[in-house]
């Protein structure tokens, strides 16, 4: 049966591992003598040169990356000096002395490694990284990060209470339980609050690490229970969600209020550019209808001002040719006059020339006249006779056909008859009537239509004969 492993937990242990070893303050592997024999060989070979070597105390080898307060030791043997920096506090006790020969910041001092001891620990400001994993009131796991800068206020109590003992780096004992007891001070306050509150406001959390930091550093009061330190600044520098899927859901709101108030930017910056965009259009659009009226304006201008220059030119041109056509007239009025003028003339001479040719041929016209009118008195004569002549004997034709019998009309009408015949219009069909009976009577039906035809004949006549007669009367 397998059991599934808790990371937090693990993790919760391999950090407690690693506090506890970092809180093993790293001694130094020889005895106090060997470092100040290496001192001793260190002045010997510099006292040829009348040159100082600086050492680094308490460390067995020098050591590059050490942070560790570097001091001069000068002098010989039992009659050394210890030089400190300016920066460093350091505390000289002596054996058979209940307390320090001397104490504080940058004091030097003559030393005999015989009978002497002493410690320098840096007074620059120290600063204390902070990772907390914590969890939050909704059960979430939280990291806030943070820092903590504090100094050595009074070496005095400190150097009593405090570890530095580390040769490599007397701080590192001090910071590590500085920076444990910051994050304790974190969980604790982080575990009441909910994660909005942590993300949002870390005012209450650097108010609370302040507070637990300096009630343990500076102590309460006048009492002596501080360690003699000083809480320069706490900061938290940020708070981190542990779960990636927690952190996203946290970030949804305010990512889709971006979006949506994006959007809507988004939304307005396109209406107000379209609206732009339309009002450029129509400015551009209105310029250029503008720009069109007035180049038509102009073209207009022009072609009216070539129009009434060419009109001009036409009406200058129509008026010297006018005026070239009523010079010419003029001049082929002028001319006409003058051959009118030579017409007359010449017509003058030939009307006298015409006059004297017809003064001589009047006597011989009017004497062909009056043969021509004695001529045509003939002609009349012989005509008046011819008319008589034909009237009388047109007289004579009436007689005789007034004289006439109704029997020497039928004869004249029965020779007359084939003619008639002639130029009657061709029947299309001929129908045979027989009226009467017997077959022997073709001579009777013969002679009824010709007395038929005769009536017809004497109906006619009888009509001429009227008109004849209306003539004559």
């Amino acid at each position: 049966m397998s059991s599934e492993s808790n990371e937090y937990m693990e993790q919760v242990m391999a950090n407690q591992q690693q506090v506890a070893v970092d809180l093993r303050a790293k001694k130094a592997r020889m005895r106090l003598p060997a470092p100040m024999m290496q001192a001793q060989e260190a002045r010997r070979a510099a006292e040829d040169t009348g040159r100082f070597q600086a050492v680094r105390v308490g460390a067995a080898e020098s050591t590059a990356g050490g942070s560790a307060v570097e001091v001069k030791i000068t002098g010989w043997w039992r009659w050394k000096t210890v030089i400190v920096p300016p920066n460093a506090h350091v505390v000289h006790t002596r054996r058979g002395h209940d307390r320090p020969l001397h104490i504080g910041l940058g004091v030097s001092f003559a030393f005999n490694p015989a009978k002497d001891s002493f410690l320098v620990v840096p007074g620059t400001m120290q600063t204390i990284l902070i990772n907390a994993h914590c969890i939050c009131r909704e059960l979430q796991g939280l990291l806030v990060q943070g820092y903590v800068q504090w100094i050595v206020a009074d070496f005095a109590t400190a150097y009593k209470k405090l570890d530095f003992s580390d040769v490599e780096d007397p701080m590192r004992v001090v910071n590590v339980q500085l920076r444990e007891q910051a994050e304790a001070a974190i969980k604790d306050k982080v575990a009441t609050m909910g994660i909005d509150e942590v993300l949002s406001d870390k005012q209450p959390i650097i108010e609370e690490l302040t507070a637990r930091l300096r009630s343990v550093a500076e102590g309460e009061g006048e009492s002596d229970k501080g360690l003699g330190l000083r809480i320069v600044t706490v900061q938290i520098k940020e708070a981190v969600v542990s779960s990636r899927r927690v952190w996203e859901n946290l970030q949804k709101p305010f990512r889709a209020e971006r979006a949506r108030v994006a959007r809507l930017a988004e939304l307005e910056a396109d209406t107000v550019i379209s609206a732009r965009e339309r009002v450029a259009e129509r400015e551009r659009e209105t310029a250029q209808l503008s720009a069109d009226a007035d180049i038509a304006k102009l073209r207009a201008a022009h072609e009216a001002e070539t129009f009434d220059r060419e009109q001009a030119e036409a009406a200058r041109r129509l008026e010297r040719e006018q005026e070239g056509a009523r010079v010419a007239a003029v001049h082929r009025h002028e001319t006409a006059l003058q051959a009118a003028e030579l017409e007359k003339v010449r017509l003058a001479r030939d009307a006298e020339v015409a006059l004297v040719r017809a003064t001589e041929q009047a006597g011989a016209q009017q004497r062909a006249a009056e043969a021509a009118i004695a001529l045509e008195e003939q002609r009349r004569a012989a005509a008046n006779r011819q008319a008589e002549a034909e009237l009388r004997l047109l007289e004579a034709r009436q007689r005789i056909a007034n004289e006439a019998t109704p029997a020497n009309l039928q004869a004249r009408l029965i020779e007359a008859l084939p003619e008639v015949a002639e130029k009657l219009p061709k029947p299309a069909e001929l129908r045979a009537i027989s009226i009467g009976g017997g077959g022997g009577t073709d001579t009777g039906a013969l002679a009824q239509l010709v007395a038929q035809v005769l009536a017809v004949v004497d109906g006619f006549r009888g009509g001429s004969g009227g008109g004849t007669r209306g003539e004559r009367g």
